[in-house]
């Protein structure tokens, strides 16, 4: 399992505009592209001057359905992201490999 974790800080006059299209569009685009099984959206804790943070986790079952993503998906949807909320956010992204599984 890859976890594909995409971290964003936003100025917070687009906060609502950006959750909403998060949402409605952006999430399931990406899930859409048959790469992904899952997404999960949080809010980082924490105050930030002038700004606040999300992180958006994406679960793929594979390295090769991860890849796929970025050679095939990740630059249209990335720039559309860019676009629409250009010099109000920044992202950084992280790849995890889950070697590990615990639950109850």
């Amino acid at each position: 399992m890859i976890l594909y974790n995409v971290t964003v800080s936003l100025d917070v006059a687009v906060e609502n505009a950006w959750l909403k299209w998060m949402r409605e569009k952006h999430i399931n685009d990406v899930l859409d592209t048959g790469c992904f099984i899952e997404a999960r959206l949080s809010r980082v804790n924490g105050e930030e001057e002038g700004g606040v943070t999300y992180a958006i986790t994406y679960f793929s079952p594979s390295v090769d359905l991860y890849n796929q993503y970025q050679d095939e998906h990740a630059p249209v949807l990335q720039q559309e992201h860019t676009e629409l909320f250009a010099g109000k956010f920044a992202a950084f992204r992280t790849i995890l490999n889950v070697i590990e599984e615990f639950k109850r």
